[in-house]
Parts: structure tokens; sequence; C-alpha cells
């Protein structure tokens, strides 16, 4: 029987972190020195290459699990994840698209940001991930 026995944590809260009224990100995370995997802008594409979705909640829900995918081939998890940048054609959907969010990251959350911007084909968000291996 084995043991998905992960080593001590590499990010963290410092206890002292607030922000009022924030959202789901933490304000400021400590990362412990380590191997640093960055993953390129992720999109609501499928296996067949076309975008999966048109709403935010959909292409969000697919564009997580597409960069859990990419931090999996490194050896990563989104509990690794210290530093999300996000992407998004209006941030009308910022609502629902943290509904998302917060349901399919771990705590400690990371540092995020977020911009309103055009994007490539039909794409309505891009998240670009930073992990800290284990």
């Amino acid at each position: 029987m084995g043991t998905n026995h992960r080593p001590e944590a590499v990010k963290r809260a410092p206890p002292a972190a607030q922000a009022p009224g924030h959202g789901p990100y933490s304000p400021v995370i400590e990362v412990t020195p380590g191997r640093i995997v960055v993953i390129s802008g992720q999109a609501g594409v499928g296996p067949d290459g076309k975008t999966v979705g048109a709403d935010i909640r959909t292409q969000a829900r697919i564009t997580i699990e597409n960069c859990a995918m990419q931090l999996r081939n490194a050896g990563c998890t989104l509990a690794d994840v210290f530093k999300v940048n996000v992407y998004m054609t209006d941030l009308n959907d910022w609502p629902a698209f943290n509904e998302v969010y917060a349901e399919m990251m771990p705590h400690p959350l990371p540092v995020r940001t977020a911009v309103e911007t055009r994007l490539l084909r039909d794409f309505v968000v891009e998240i670009e991930l930073w992990a800290v291996k284990p």
C-alpha cells in the first residue's frame, strides 16, 4: 500500500497576511527557494485543439484543468502554484470566474493579478501560473 506523502509545504501565507474584502487569493505568499516551474498562458482548449465553451465558467474550468495538466507534466500540482496571472476579455465576468477559481484552487491561495485585454481566437480567459516544485 503506497502513500502519496508530499514534502513539507514550499509555500505559505504569512500569519499576518490580510487584505480587507479581497477575493479568492492571498495578498502575500512566502515561497521556500527551490525549482520554479512556469507555464505559458493556457486557455479553454480541448484535446482536438478547439475552444471548449463560450461562457466564462466553462472556459475557466477547462483552462484551470489545462493548467493542472501542464503542471503535472513538470511534477507539480495546483497546490504548488504561488502566482497566477489572469487575462480576461471582460472583467464584468470576474465574479463568475472567481466562483470556479475558488472551487478549484487549493489553499493557501496563490497571489494573483487580473487584466482585461483582447485574447486570441474566441478565448474569454487565459491563465499563466508560476509554481515552486516540491
